[in-house]
C-alpha cells in the first residue's frame, strides 16, 4: 500500500523514490511485523487467558516422563498464532506492492493455512476435544490449499512444471504433470513438518526465522536480472516482491518469539505453525527452490522423519526407534534441558541455512 501511495510522489519530493527498492521496503516490514507482535502481544496473551484458551497437556501413555517434563506448560495460553498471521498479513500488505500476483497468492496461501489451522485449535482448546479436527480433515484443507498453488504454477509462463536441482547449471527436470503431485508433497510437507517442530518454546520460531530470511535471499535474487543472471538462476519477473513477504514471517517470527522463549507465555497453536510452515513451502514453489527447502529446513525434515520411522518401525516391528517422537523430545527425555535443546537445534538450523545459501555458487 505505501508503494501505491508514496511512490507516484517522487516526483514532488525525491525521498519518496526510496519505495522503489525492495530491499528499504524489505527491511521496514520486518521492524513492522515484529513492532505489531511486541506491541499487540500483552493484550492478546491477556484475552486469551480472558477466554480460558490454554494448552492441555495430553498424558503420554508411552512415555510418561515426558507426561511430566511439560506439566508446568498447563493452562499456558494458546493460539497466539493469530497474532503471527495478522502481523504477517499487514505488515505484507503495507510494504509489499499489492499489484504484484505472488504477493498476492502468498498471502491468501498464509490466510487459508491460518484458517485450518485455527479450526483445529478451536476444537482442541474452545470445545474441549484435546485431538481437535481428524488428520484427514486437516490434509484436506491443505492440499486444496497446494492444488491451487500447484495449478498456479503450472501454467504460470514464468514458472511452469519443471524442477530446477540444485549443484548444476542446466540439469532441469519437465515433471508434466507430476509437478502437481510434487507441489502438493511440498506445501503439505512444509506445513506438517513446522507444525511437528513445534513442541518447545521457541523451537519452531527460531527455525522458521532463519529460514525465511534464506528465502528472502533467494526471493530477492531470483527476481532481479542482472544477479540472477549472474549466479545462473531462473529469472522470475516480480518475485523479488516475495523478499518482502518473508521478511515479514521473520519480523513476526521474532516478535512471537519474544513472548513464546522458554518460559512460554503464550504459545502459537496450529494457526500459528500450519501458516508459518505453509508458507515457506509456497514461497519455495514460487521461486522454483523447492528442493533446497530440504537443506535450508533441515531441521523440519529431521523432526517429521523422526514421526515417520517412529511409527512405522513400531508398525512393522513392533519396536520403537526414539524414545519418543518427534525428535526434540527424544533428547529431552534423555535428559538435556528445554532450553539446551532448543538453542542447540537453533544452531543447527543457522549452519544449514547457511550452506543453503552457499549454494549460490556450487554450480
Amino acid at each position: 500500500m505505501f508503494y501505491e501511495l508514496f511512490y507516484p510522489l517522487r516526483e514532488l519530493f525525491f525521498g519518496f523514490n526510496v519505495f522503489k527498492y525492495i530491499t528499504f521496503r524489505a527491511a521496514l516490514g520486518a521492524v513492522s511485523s515484529f513492532l505489531i507482535c511486541i506491541w499487540l502481544g500483552p493484550g492478546v496473551i491477556r484475552k486469551l487467558k480472558k477466554l480460558g484458551i490454554g494448552q492441555n497437556i495430553i498424558e503420554q501413555k508411552t512415555c510418561p516422563q515426558l507426561h511430566s517434563l511439560h506439566q508446568e506448560k498447563k493452562g499456558t495460553p494458546a493460539m497466539g498464532g493469530l497474532l503471527i498471521l495478522f502481523s504477517i498479513i499487514s505488515s505484507t500488505l503495507l510494504w509489499a506492492r499489492l499489484d504484484n500476483r505472488y504477493i498476492l497468492l502468498a498471502v491468501f496461501a498464509t490466510f487459508w493455512l491460518g484458517i485450518v489451522g485455527f479450526i483445529d485449535d478451536y476444537m482442541k482448546f474452545v470445545s474441549r476435544r484435546s485431538k481437535g479436527i481428524t488428520v484427514a480433515m486437516k490434509l484436506i484443507g491443505q492440499s486444496i490449499l497446494a492444488v491451487v498453488i500447484a495449478l498456479f504454477a503450472f501454467y504460470d509462463p514464468q514458472i511452469g512444471p519443471n524442477l530446477e536441482l540444485p549443484f548444476f547449471k542446466n540439469l532441469i527436470i519437465n515433471l508434466g504433470w507430476f509437478y502437481i503431485i510434487f507441489v502438493v508433497l511440498v506445501i503439505v510437507g512444509s506445513s506438517n513438518a513446522v507444525n511437528l517442530t513445534d513442541g518447545l518454546d521457541g523451537l519452531a520460531l527460531g527455525c522458521i526465522t532463519l529460514v525465511a530470511l534464506a528465502y528472502s535471499i533467494f526471493s530477492y535474487i531470483t527476481g532481479h536480472s542482472q544477479f540472477s543472471s549472474y549466479l545462473q538462476i531462473n529469472y522470475i519477473a516480480g518475485s523479488g516482491e516475495l523478499t518482502v513477504f518473508c521478511a515479514c514471517i521473520a519480523g513476526a517470527a521474532l516478535g512471537f518469539l519474544w513472548f513464546n522463549a522458554h518460559p512460554a507465555e503464550v504459545f502459537m497453536g496450529d494457526v500459528g505453525s500450519l501458516a508459518l510452515g505453509g508458507a515457506i513451502g509456497v514461497v519455495a514453489v514460487l521461486i522454483k527452490k523447492e528442493l533446497l527447502l530440504l537443506l535450508a529446513g533441515g531441521i523440519f525434515v529431521a523432526e517429521a522423519l523422526s514421526v515417520i520411522l517412529q511409527v512405522g518401525s513400531f508398525k512393522l516391528r513392533g519396536k520403537r526407534i526414539f524414545l519418543v517422537a518427534p525428535l526434540h523430545h527424544h533428547f529431552q527425555v534423555r535428559g538435556l534441558s528445554e532450553t539446551k535443546v532448543t538453542v542447540r537445534f537453533w544452531i543447527v538450523a543457522a549452519i544449514l541455512v547457511l550452506l543453503t545459501l552457499a549454494t549460490l555458487k556450487l554450480r
